[in-house]
């Protein structure tokens, strides 16, 4: 019987993180349970950084980027010996469930102290990068868009004005679902990503055809994970004989208050997350598909991956031209 929820928010941080914290807080209160929060993810938990949360404690921070539970890359957490460590500070805690909103990262060590140490858990998708499996999105995927979206709309007035070329590097180390959607979005008349061959050569064919039609300035979208903007930059100014400049766009996509998508998604995934502990279920990861509440086990859930849809890459690149 679960009488007491721990939270915590390992990994990288995603607007609307306080959201989902905000939404596990008060549903569990609402259902008679105590809440424990552990600062800075994983490290917190092995080094018992676990204080009560009450309604107060989540008071006016739907609208706040970030995590006020804080964050830390916990390498050791990778190894059997810390694990164990925290397993025993949540037993010590009295913490019967605890639910972790992070991204894949946060997903592993959840299911190795559930494998290895009978932990109950949920996992609540939380990721600017969108590469969580069964769950149409993440948390913080739609704001951190929509943040480089409005960067891009404004490099876009400064192309035109200036006739050049701009490339825009988005995070994406692994995947470009932010460098798809954003590209979509902007208009962009390329966009690489980490899912297709690099092929700079392609892009200086793409450009100069833009160029011979009289298009005399483009926005290329390139994922982190392709390649360093600038070394595609000087490759094209040597190649064409052109003005490009470069903008890294960077952490700013992870900061700032959370979309409205991105707080109705957390306050939805945060609550279902108790309502399924308090069912019985357990060790799975909460997403939403077409509208609904999906629960998926953690051994399913880690052996899946997530891909891009490579017809709106098709797509980006007919309306490109």
């Amino acid at each position: 019987m679960i009488k007491t929820i721990g939270v915590v928010t390992p990994g990288g941080d995603a607007p609307g993180m306080n959201t989902a914290i905000r939404a596990v807080v008060r549903t569990a209160i609402f259902h008679g349970l105590k809440v424990m929060g552990i600062e800075r993810g994983y490290a917190g938990l092995i080094g018992g950084d676990i204080s009560p949360m009450d309604l107060k404690s989540v008071s006016g921070i739907v609208n706040r980027g970030g995590t006020v539970l804080h964050t830390v890359r916990c390498s050791e957490f990778r190894k059997r010996s810390f694990r164990r460590i925290a397993a025993r500070q949540l037993k010590d805690h009295g913490i019967d469930a605890l639910v972790v909103i992070g991204g894949n990262g946060s997903l592993g060590g959840a299911h190795d102290l559930h494998k290895e140490f009978g932990v109950t858990s949920m996992v609540v998708p939380a990721s600017i990068d969108n590469d969580i499996p069964f769950t149409d999105s993440t948390i913080g995927f739609d704001t951190a868009v929509n943040t480089a979206l409005d960067a891009i709309d404004k490099i876009r007035d400064t192309a035109a004005s200036h006739e050049r070329i701009f490339i825009v590097e988005v995070m994406g180390r692994d995947n470009g679902f932010i460098a798809l959607e954003v590209g979509l979005g902007a208009g962009a008349e390329i966009i690489m990503v980490p899912e297709e061959k690099c092929d700079f050569d392609r892009v200086c064919k793409r450009l100069r055809n833009g160029l011979d039609r009289g298009k005399h300035s483009s926005i290329i979208v390139v994922a982190e994970g392709v390649c360093r903007g600038h070394n595609l930059a000087e490759y094209i100014a040597k190649k064409l004989k052109v003005d490009v400049r470069v903008t890294v766009l960077g952490h700013i996509q992870r900061g700032g208050s959370p979309s409205a998508e991105s707080r109705a998604l957390a306050c939805k995934l945060g609550s279902a997350a108790v309502e399924l502990l308090l069912k019985g279920e357990k060790n799975k990861l909460v997403g939403m598909q077409n509208g609904k509440i999906v629960a998926t086990d953690y051994a399913k859930a880690n052996k899946a991956k997530k891909t891009i849809d490579r017809s709106v890459l098709e797509l980006a690149e007919k309306l490109s031209i």
